[in-house]
Formats: C-alpha cells, structure tokens, sequence
C-alpha cells in the first residue's frame, strides 16, 4: 500500500535521487508507506469500540449493518482493512472466504424472480426486473464499495483484487468475489477517469522510485540510467487515477529518434549524444509497463499509446513515424521444441546450407546448437549464416502461429489488437541475457500510422488478419497466403479484403 506523495513526506524528508541507493530503497518506500497508512486506519478503527467485537464475522456484519452515519461506516471500514492487513496470506484468505459468503438472499431472489414470470403488463415486469436486479446484487459488493472511503481506499482494493487473482484457483467463492471487485474496478478506472501526465527529472523521487520498481521490459540499473530515459530526447508519460494520485497504472517510455530503431541497447546507452527532438522524426515506444497486477484485464495500454502519440506529434511537428520497438518474449519457447524434434520442413534448403558452412551435423541441430552459444551475435559468421532462418522463422511465428483467433506471442497479440502492422523485425536488437533466452535477440517494430490505426485493428479484431509491411512478408515468400486453408491471413497494406 503506497500513500500519496504528500503523506509521505510529512513522515520523513523525501532523499534527492541521486542520493538514493537502488534498487533496495523500492521495498523500503513501499514498507515505510504501508506503515503509515495501517497508522491511519488504526486511528480511525479506535473509535468504533469493542462492542461490536473483533472477529471478523462481527467486523463483516458491523460494516453491512451497523447503527450511525457515513463517519462511523469509515471507520469500521478501515477497522476490517487494518485486520486484514495484519493477518498472513493463510488468514486473508480465510477472511476473504467469509466476505465472499454475504451472497444474494436465495429466498429474496426466488421471490423476485416469481414477481418478473407473472407480471401482468410491460409496466409491471420492468418495476419486478428493476426489483430483481437489485436482489441479485450481493451485500459484499456494497461493503467492497465502503472500503473506497478510507485514505488509499482504491489502492487497497486493486492490491486486495491481486491477492484474489492468486488464490482463486479451484475457490468458487474467491473466484465469485474477485468478479464483483472486478466489475467495480472496471468502472472506476475507466480511460475517462484517468489522466495522462508526463514524468520527467523533476518528478518527486518518491515516483520514481517506483517508476525504477515498476519497470518490467528493460531494468534500470542505476539512477544514471533513470535519468538518460528522462532527457530531452526521451519521454515517459503515464496514466494515473485521481484518488490514487501517486501510483501509476501503466506507463509508456519513448526515444526521439532518427528511422526506426533496431538496437535497444543502442537507445539505452547513456554515452549515446542526446539528440535535438525537433531534429527527431519517428518516436519509438520501448517500454510499456502495467504497474497494478490488481487491474489486470483492466485494458490501459491501447489508450495509452495513442494518447501519447497524440500528445507528441502536437508537440513536435517533425515526428512522421510512431512505432515500438518490441520483444517476442515466446518466440525462443515455440522454437526450441521443434528444434529439438528436428521437425520436418522447418527449415529450407538454403537456410540449411548456410549453417552448414559454419557448423556441421543436421540443420536443427547445428541452429540449436548457435543459438546456445553465449554472445553468437558477436561472430559475423555466425550471425550471418541464422539471419535468414531467425529471420523467416520470426516472420512465421508473429505472422502464423495461432492462439485460437489471435496471435500466438502475447506482445504481437497486444499491438495488432491496437491497430499496429508488423513493420520490421531485426536480428541482434536485444543482446541481453533476457533477449538472448527469449527471442535469438530478435525484436519487432510495430508501426503506428494514426490514419489507418482504426482500420487495422478492425482486420485483427473482426477477421483474424494481421497486417504487415511488404519486407516482412517476403521473408516467408510465398507461403504467407495460405494458412491452415484460409487465405489471406495477413495482407499487404492498402489491399482489399
């Protein structure tokens, strides 16, 4: 649980971040917050008293039936958080177990349900519709709803909803009650809801120290790092909610740059020259972070990339290209085992013969045996004989390989969902320990072309069809058109259906 930025601070002096160790002093911020705000609701609980008592069930019932106003619901709110909070992941569960049982009243329900079959005219069945509505919904939705009216209420239930995301399995009543909280959720954090602000050097450490936590694409390793993503060719922009001031929900970091980007490492190196942004025609998106597991299935992120293209191309007329430079984090895990098998036709005639001339014994051998070796990418021989095979390969996997209706690599699957096309993928474009286990070091841009977003995603979204540019579609030659009997599985932009 995370205060806003200006409870936390009249505990203790915010440290500069230069002056900040990281990344330990994450779990320390996070600690010191959650520390003040159980401070908080004990204050508050103190003043409900023992009468009502202490165990949960009593807590459950005082919230859902106790005498007094909006001050005394509050408060007794903030009890049963408190209590929650101080108990371990066994007794939280248990807790959640019994909230889960305030259910709808079986007999209110039949009864209303009865009133809805023999209502005589259309007047009477919408009066017993509207009253059978209201029976069906659970008392516990009402006490998850008090709950948004202590300090850091909404933070509270995002983090509650992530503890039930873990534990639902195999618990029809944990499933039941993460449900309701995620219809609730949904509502409240609707993209209408939600501002976009943009992070930068001056923002209070205490953000971005959690920007360094939240990161989940490429790791920043030092606040010299932190501080070469926020400079004047770089941008970060974020989505927050305003009840939770001081956490983000998701962010997006972005490079100002010339052509499209094909080396991530080349846009994180601090030595790089910052380049002039009005000198900058294409904006890559890097990173993309959710940074609330509690809102997950909760979509920000469509939202996010378009509000932040927006936001640029008004800003910097010279931006023509907006585009990602993105991982393939399954492509290493769909490739590996047809390797292994040697799976017939996997790999062509010249292909073949390329590795080859670099590595003896069969094909899928020799590229499973390259693809092992640590830092292959730095021999032009080697690099030169898989290119062609990484690079159809990946072709293959992005543009074929099928989850039922959508793309087998969850990041493709985001991005086409968005109304991107498959620009280019590049060999050597992520040389991390990460980027090696997980694509070959291959990575993809997605373009963004603001005038066609809409029409692309309606290709993937209604038909299945997942647009890429022309040079990504030779790379599979002429097998692009038919697959598993359907034509057409992806189509040259501008193209008739």
């Amino acid at each position: 649980m995370v205060l806003p930025m200006s409870d936390v601070a009249t505990t203790a002096p915010v440290p500069t971040p230069t002056t900040m160790s990281l990344p330990v002093a994450t779990p320390g911020l996070f600690d010191r917050a959650l520390r003040r705000l159980t401070s908080v609701w004990r204050e508050m609980a103190a003043s409900v008293g023992a009468e009502e008592g202490d165990s949960v069930e009593a807590q459950i019932h005082a919230c859902l039936h106790g005498r007094g106003g909006e001050v005394s619901a509050r408060n007794r709110a903030a009890k049963l958080a408190e209590t929650y909070l101080s108990l371990d992941s066994a007794g939280r569960r248990d807790l959640l177990r019994t909230l889960a049982g305030y259910d709808s009243d079986p007999e209110a329900l039949a009864g209303a349900y009865a009133a809805v079959q023999h209502a005589a005219d259309p007047a009477e069945r919408a009066a017993a519709q509207a009253a059978l509505r209201q029976a069906l919904e659970p008392p516990r939705l009402r006490l998850l709803t008090q709950f948004t009216s202590i300090p850091d209420g909404r933070k509270f239930l995002v983090d509650l909803r992530e503890f039930l995301l873990a534990h639902r399995k195999n618990d029809k009543l944990l499933a039941a009650l993460e449900s309701d909280l995620r219809g609730l959720l949904a509502a409240w954090f609707d993209i209408g809801f939600l501002e976009l602000q943009r992070i930068d050097w001056s923002s209070p450490a205490a953000l971005l120290e959690k920007l360094v936590g939240y990161e989940a694409v490429h790791e920043i390793k030092s606040w010299r790092d932190l501080k070469n993503r926020l400079d004047s060719d770089r941008r970060c922009y974020a989505f927050f909610h305003p009840r939770m001031p001081g956490e983000p929900l998701i962010f997006v970091e972005v490079a100002l740059v010339k052509g499209l980007a094909g080396s991530v490492q080349k846009l994180l190196d601090e030595k790089a020259p910052v380049l002039d942004p009005r000198a900058a025609d294409t904006a890559i998106f890097y990173s993309i972070s959710n940074c609330q597991r509690g809102l997950a299935g909760i979509s920000f992120g469509n939202f996010l990339i378009k509000r932040v293209a927006e936001e640029l191309s008004g800003e910097f007329r010279n931006l023509k290209t907006f585009a990602t430079l993105s991982p393939m984090p399954g492509f290493r895990r769909w490739l590996d085992p047809k390797l292994a098998a040697d799976e017939p036709g996997l790999l062509t005639e010249g292909e073949a013969q390329a590795l080859a001339s670099v590595v003896t014994g069969p094909a899928a051998a020799s590229l499973r045996d390259i693809l092992n070796r640590r830092g292959f990418w730095r021999d032009p021989a080697l690099l030169r004989a898989v290119e062609p095979a990484l690079l159809r390969l990946g072709a293959q996997y992005l543009l074929r390989e099928s989850n039922g209706k959508r793309a087998l690599d969850p990041v493709a699957h985001f991005h086409l969902s968005n109304g991107a096309r498959v620009e280019r993928i590049s060999l050597g474009a992520d040389t991390s320990d990460k980027g090696m286990r997980a694509s070959a070091t291959m990575m993809v841009n997605y373009l963004y072309d603001l005038g066609k977003i809409e029409d692309w995603h309606e290709d993937y979204a209604g038909e299945g069809r997942r647009n890429a540019a022309a040079s990504v579609r030779r790379l599979l030659g002429r097998s692009w058109s038919v697959v598993g009997g359907q034509t057409g599985i992806f189509r040259q932009p501008g193209a008739s259906a």
